[in-house]
């Protein structure tokens, strides 16, 4: 038996048809990127932010870490990618958080959709910003003289392996958007992580002009092997060891942080 409501067909159980929920998922998807028509300040952080971070490591410390900006821009420019793919996680603990304190999840609670819809679909549109910011990045980088010297190949096997990268971590910011208090609270704790494990990796600086407590810290980083692998991919270079490591935390981030975070998510939500 089935009952139909504001046009979506339920179960009689309550539950939505697996069908229907997919369609939900990527309406709210949808939802979530035309916010940015709705809402322009929303291309500063998903624009002018990785546009500022390029002109600034590569003018500003490029000649002093590598002689040149041009030689810094073709050792950093992964590295700065991979920063800004990891603080933009943030922004999807920042939105759930704001959608739940301010009554969104109420209002879709007393509609006939999928309680996974606004989740994954949320998620699944930060996916699509990180890509889009990905390729302003790299195109910003071939204007100042970077050069995709690993092929188309290693190109979209580069930009698979940080979308994979960000859907892992994006549990952990889903579990910080539901237990925070608001959004100061989202920022100051996502800053207080990803800040330090990403400056202490092989992003920006060669692992081997650390202090060598500090390498030893460094080898184990997530985000040296992601960047190692993303490097690699990009420019031809060694790719079989940190990838398979970059896969290995993944999965690893994903496995511990899903569960706290449909909990959380399932609880208030």
């Amino acid at each position: 038996m089935t009952a139909t409501t504001a046009g979506a067909p339920v179960t009689a159980s309550g539950r939505v048809r697996p069908g229907t929920g997919l369609r939900q998922t990527a309406t709210m998807a949808w939802r979530s990127l035309v916010a940015i028509k709705h809402n322009p300040l929303e291309l500063v952080d998903y624009s002018i932010t990785p546009i500022m971070f390029v002109f600034l490591f590569t003018y500003v410390l490029g000649g002093q870490m590598a002689g040149s900006p041009d030689a810094y821009l073709t050792y950093a420019l992964p590295g700065i990618i991979v920063q800004n793919t990891l603080f933009m996680t943030t922004y999807t603990a920042l939105a759930l958080n704001t959608d739940l304190t301010k009554g969104v999840f109420d209002r879709l609670r007393s509609l006939p959709v999928a309680r996974s819809a606004p989740l994954i679909g949320r998620i699944t549109a930060d996916l699509a910003k990180h890509v889009w910011a990905m390729l302003l990045m790299i195109g910003l980088g071939l204007a100042l003289g970077f050069r995709v010297t690993g092929g188309l190949g290693g190109f979209l096997a580069g930009a698979l392996l940080l979308v994979v990268f960000a859907a892992a971590v994006s549990w952990c910011a889903v579990l910080i958007g539901m237990l925070a208090g608001d959004a100061e609270k989202v920022q100051a704790f996502g800053f207080t992580l990803i800040f330090p494990i990403t400056f202490t990796s092989s992003a920006f600086v060669l692992v081997d002009t650390m202090p060598g407590w500090l390498q030893a810290w460094a080898d184990v980083n997530p985000v040296t092997h992601l960047s190692d692998a993303y490097r690699g991919l990009l420019l031809g270079g060694e790719v079989g060891r940190p990838l398979l490591w970059s896969l290995v935390w993944a999965v690893g981030i994903a496995a511990a942080f899903y569960p706290m975070a449909m909990k959380a998510y399932r609880a208030k939500a």
